[in-house]
């Protein structure tokens, strides 16, 4: 143990540094003590940095320790809840062990994480529970949360993710009645905030750092304690999420969930009255009219394809109003009464605004669509451009924020994600991977495929593809740009493949995963949720096979949009938008790949657009040095001395 704090990430990282002394498989990594550099240096000249680092660099401690040592309050946020917990639970402990002062340390969540404890006591004295699953999750609750500190669902093992009950449970604002609960003092929530103000590091993640934004100009207030730095781990994410915060939607879910919480909460205080539930059933009726007339396809349709709205829903539309009214006003009336009453009236009006909002007076800056997922209908809009809104919000306002990922780059230039995010003038810093790509991966791109677009092209590519699983002996992942595609795929390699077969949406993404570790030779079908954040280290996971150049759908609302006004303002949307845009995502698929030291593997794209396409050499430029080929013997030698 050090006998005293390092002053610089020098004294840390350095070839006889702290690290060096304690850390069992320390290994000098240049690129990691240079980004640690260039963390302190920005964050003491209050800058903004964006860095690139590859997989391997260390990235995380290469920006922890700066951080620690910089004595200013410093927001982490990282792009999964997942990546929350590594740090918290593994890294900063670790840290910890060998550093001589205490760590104040504290990671926040959103509040639908967190056990309410009065509707946890509340739910004792009524029949809130359906069914046996509630039932015996509820009992594992009630051994559970007396021992917790925190109150945090990921304690819970028993209670699944797509639980019904735990959002009965919950702490989510909608249902918080704040200060006038009796257990305010108690509450989980109010202790996170307290050890969050009395912390030097707070960690959180994309979806609440940019809720938080979103509200810190309104009555709501900041969730989140000031704070003078602020690190985005995987930041190529941060554009996505920050414009559905900046954006607004409303479903039929949540119009549901509205009127099930009245009736819960007259459950729980065995307070009902006849004026209230007809006011509920009248919203529940008119809701259900009004949804029903958004006719339109599984995924999202832009919302031109409504307007004008038909005769028939333009009157469902007046009735939804008229009983959200009702509602509200019923609701109103009661709010001093019973105290659950004032925040469902909150959401009442919110919802009430935000509907009409988006049927009468969209915003012109922003792209309004229609989402369908399941039994969910949501009407949703964001912001066509979000670089005005960050460089207001977030990089305007702040002292010093570091973005980082292994993705952010295009070749060696950061000028895309510059511009899309409203960042002026940043220091930049790109530090190569610290693996061996030309000897661990070879990058196979067929010699003779058709154009995607053409109709022989699914029985060519299928061939192809059982040629590089014959050779791999299957351990891969065959990622795909769209579920249609991988639907038709798996209809063709079903029981005609020799090696175990899965399909993304047969199982929950942690069991598919699961499964795949632990099934022999497996192939795992899958798009866009497993093109990130998924690792599997060893030689289970030998190859990586992408269908076509993951450019986004241009029909999608949101893509056209920001493809339209890129266009309208003299702009070349392709060269500047789409391509920079696909670049960056076929990185994160082939990242799949290549976890450690001991990795070695095919990367193969079916795509001869980045062969025959002047644009093609983007996406290779932008790729680690991968050894390119477009022979299959090739790759075979390349497994053929794998295995001796």
């Amino acid at each position: 143990m050090p006998t005293q704090t390092p002053s610089s990430v020098s004294q840390f990282f350095s070839a006889h540094g702290y690290l060096s002394r304690w850390h069992p498989a320390f290994e000098q990594r240049p690129g990691q003590l240079r980004m640690a550099r260039a963390v302190e240096d920005a964050i003491r000249e209050r800058r903004h940095l964006l860095v690139e680092a590859g997989t391997g660099t260390g990235k995380t401690l290469a920006y922890l320790v700066p951080a620690l040592l910089s004595g200013r309050r410093v927001v982490i946020s990282t792009g999964t809840k997942n990546l929350q917990e590594q740090l918290f639970r593994k890294d900063l402990p670790l840290l910890q062990k060998h550093w001589d002062r205490p760590l104040r340390v504290c990671y926040m969540k959103g509040r639908a994480n967190y056990l309410c404890k009065q509707k946890f006591y509340d739910a004792h004295k009524a029949a809130i529970l359906d069914g046996l699953q509630e039932v015996s999750e509820f009992a594992q609750i009630v051994n559970w949360e007396p021992s917790t500190l925190t109150g945090d669902r990921a304690e819970l093992a028993g209670v699944s993710e797509d639980s019904r009950l735990w959002p009965k449970l919950d702490a989510r604002s909608e249902r918080c009645t704040g200060q006038r609960c009796a257990l305010f003092e108690d509450c989980f929530i109010t202790r996170m905030h307290r050890i969050a103000h009395e912390s030097d590091v707070i960690i959180v993640n994309h979806h609440l750092l940019f809720a938080d934004l979103a509200v810190k100009d309104t009555d709501y207030g900041a969730i989140i304690p000031e704070y003078s730095v602020l690190i985005l781990d995987e930041a190529h994410e941060v554009e996505d999420v920050a414009g559905q915060y900046f954006g607004n939607s409303v479903s039929n879910l949540q119009l549901q969930d509205l009127t099930r919480d009245l009736r819960l909460l007259f459950r729980t205080h065995r307070h009902a009255e006849p004026e209230m539930s007809r006011a509920a059933d009248w919203l529940e009726e008119s809701s259900s009219a009004f949804f029903q007339c958004l006719v339109g396809p599984e995924g999202r349709f832009s919302a031109a394809t409504l307007v004008p709205l038909g005769r028939q829903a333009e009157e469902c539309y007046r009735q939804l109003m008229a009983s959200l009214s009702l509602f509200g006003s019923t609701l109103q009336l009661r709010a001093e009464g019973v105290a659950g009453f004032a925040p469902i009236f909150r959401r009442a009006k919110i919802l009430t605004e935000s509907l009409q909002g988006w049927v009468e007076d969209p915003a012109q800056d922003q792209v309004h669509w229609v989402e369908r997922r399941g039994r969910g209908i949501t009407l949703q809009s964001c912001p066509i451009d979000v670089s005005a809104l960050l460089r207001e919000k977030l990089f305007g306002a702040m002292d010093t924020v570091i973005l980082t990922s292994a993705t952010l780059a295009l070749g060696e230039s950061f000028d895309y994600i510059s511009n899309r995010l409203g960042i002026d003038n940043p220091s930049t810093l790109h530090v190569d991977g610290h693996f061996n790509y030309p000897e661990q991966a070879i990058l196979y791109v067929p010699p003779k495929l058709p154009d995607p677009r053409s109709p022989a092209y699914v029985t060519e590519a299928i061939d192809v593809l059982r040629s590089i699983l014959d050779i791999t002996q299957g351990r891969a992942f065959v990622l795909f740009t769209s579920h249609q595609q991988m639907r038709l795929f798996h209809e063709r390699l079903r029981g005609d493949l020799p090696f175990p077969l899965l399909l993304q949406g047969s199982a929950p993404k942690h069991l598919l995963l699961s499964q795949f570790q632990s099934t022999p030779n497996a192939v795992l079908l899958a798009t866009s949720s497993f093109w990130q954040g998924v690792d599997v280290p060893g030689d289970q996971l030998s190859c990586v096979v992408i269908d076509k150049l993951p450019f986004a759908v241009p029909s999608d609302p949101v893509v056209s949009a920001r493809v339209r006004k890129i266009r309208n303002e003299g702009g070349d949307a392709f060269q500047e938008y789409q391509i920079p845009q696909a670049a960056i995502a076929l990185k994160q698929g082939f990242g799949r790949l290549i976890r450690s030291n001991t990795d070695r593997g095919v990367l193969a794209i079916l795509d001869p657009r980045i062969r025959t396409m002047g644009y093609g050499r983007v996406f290779i430029e932008s790729l680690p040095p991968y050894r390119v080929t477009s022979s299959l013997q090739e790759v075979q030698d390349f497994f053929t001395r794998e295995a001796k």
